[in-house]
């Protein structure tokens, strides 16, 4: 069920602390809408889960009615937030624009959970060039000394809600690439030290195929997020691995 009242993110976010806050090798970052992120914060004072925003402003302050700027989610908790989502991406954000988002992140001292992928798998290769252009726009603001900052999330809109769709073997391929733009835009040294995660589709059943020959160190949790159980058995997978 959704998180519409803050009763449900209360639920969802206490079940996942069950299992998160016990684990020694996975962090766990939760991201609630916006406004139930300073609610969430007090449930837990640990180091093992963090919270997020779901999007940003790309502004500081000023007169931008009803936007959330990195300042103000630092406020009330969060320390990472997500960047160029595919849904946000659907409503017409471009790779500029999540650039300067990304830029906005970094400088407030967050940390940008940056996500790319292509929308179709065609034969001719083409969604490299396009992956690797969403990575070149979205990160040409971020400086070199700001980069443990980013993590990237390889999130292919074709794979969403496609559990057929998802290849460990194609995966590997596509971290392998990311890994090598980054290695083009800040060198070897410091993109290995980015973390690169798989969004699209997960669950129980896959999580440790894609853990185990995907080549990425984490997962963005979409729907399977809302399901405590679900959830914390994906968290149990990746600990094992």
């Amino acid at each position: 069920m959704e998180p519409h009242f803050i009763a449900d993110a209360t639920r969802l976010f206490t079940g996942v602390k069950k299992t998160a806050e016990k684990l020694t090798s996975v962090k766990t970052v939760v991201a609630p809408p916006f406004v139930y992120i300073h609610d969430l914060k007090k449930k837990y004072k640990g180091e093992n889960i963090s919270l997020a925003g779901q999007d940003v402003f790309n502004e500081m302050g000023g007169a931008f009615t009803g936007e959330v700027s990195p300042l103000q989610l630092m406020s009330v908790g969060a320390e990472y937030c997500i960047v160029g989502h595919s849904e946000r991406r659907k409503l017409g954000e471009t790779d500029v624009v999540v650039a300067e988002k990304v830029q906005a992140v970094l400088k407030a001292g967050l940390t940008a959970i940056v996500c790319v992928g292509e929308n179709v798998r065609d034969q001719s290769g083409a969604y490299l060039d396009f992956v690797a252009n969403q990575l070149r726009v979205t990160l040409s603001k971020v400086q070199k000394k700001n980069i443990r900052g980013l993590i990237v999330a390889y999130e292919p809109v074709w794979a969403i809600g496609n559990s057929e769709a998802l290849n460990a073997a194609l995966i590997q391929e596509m971290a392998i690439f990311i890994r090598k733009i980054l290695s083009d835009l800040f060198g070897q040294e410091e993109a290995s030290d980015v973390p690169v995660l798989y969004g699209g589709s997960i669950s129980s059943r896959n999580a440790e195929d894609v853990m185990r020959g995907g080549g990425v160190q984490g997962l963005l949790v979409g729907r399977e997020s809302l399901n405590v159980e679900s959830f914390r058995e994906i968290l149990k997978i990746v600990e094992k691995m």
